[in-house]
């Protein structure tokens, strides 16, 4: 949505300067940093509504600066840049809390895409919050509990931590109790667009849940995996 803030934290001056003449042009307000110390300094200034956060910074990496900004209980969105090809990174960020990666070079048609997904999901979310809508009931599934309204989960009575991203897709599964989706179907109704290339995201949060929620995470018994179609939530 036009009047966004968005944080780029990138050291490529050429790179920054591309990202944020084009992210301007569509109408969003830009902030940029170029390291982690400026990029966490940034963040708490500014509040922005989406981080475009590269891995590979001076002082502070990426990684961390996501794992700071999750630790301090900011839930914006991130969309983590990469230069590298090695998959550890891409799911490391997406463990600390990033919501999305994209592996450079990438298309700016494509990134301005998956920036307009996210922040109107933010909006949706923001919508929804101040409508005034009854809240619905906690999903309860055996020792598990999903608050939707209240954007939280336990298990036993404990709560249990998950990134946005993660109850976000926890929440949709367990709303469609018994339903299959597939990869795909998942990453346009989770994350809001259609997936172009990688649908490993979705495999990755879903094994990030299953540590999470499952006692036996090898043999789950609420996020099932069906073989050569995507997963659903059991209970």
């Amino acid at each position: 949505m036009a009047g966004s803030k968005i944080l780029i934290v990138e050291d490529d001056q050429t790179l920054l300067e591309v990202l944020k003449y084009n992210l301007a042009r569509e109408g969003y307000d830009v902030i940029t940093a170029v390291d982690g110390a400026q990029a966490l300094d940034a963040a708490e200034l500014h509040r922005p509504d989406l981080v475009i956060l590269d891995i590979m910074l001076p002082s502070l990496d990426g990684l961390e600066v996501c794992r700071i900004l999750r630790k301090k209980g900011m839930t914006v969105p991130i969309l983590m840049l990469t230069a590298r090809t090695d998959e550890v990174d891409k799911l490391m960020g997406l463990e600390l809390g990033a919501d999305d990666y994209m592996t450079k070079p990438f298309s700016m048609r494509e990134l301005l895409a998956r920036v307009r997904a996210m922040l109107r999901r933010v909006e949706m979310a923001q919508r929804e919050a101040a409508s005034g809508h009854e809240a619905p009931p906690p999903i309860a599934v055996g020792d598990l509990e999903i608050d939707t309204g209240r954007h939280r989960v336990s298990l036993s009575g404990v709560p249990i931590a998950l990134s946005p991203k993660e109850f976000e897709l926890l929440s949709f599964l367990a709303s469609n109790r018994g339903q299959v989706f597939s990869r795909d179907v998942l990453l346009d109704r989770v994350w809001g667009y259609e997936y172009v290339g990688d649908t490993r995201t979705v495999d990755v949060h879903i094994r990030w849940l299953r540590q999470k929620i499952e006692t036996d995470p090898s043999n789950p018994t609420y996020l099932l995996t069906v073989r050569g179609v995507g997963y659903r939530f059991e209970g």
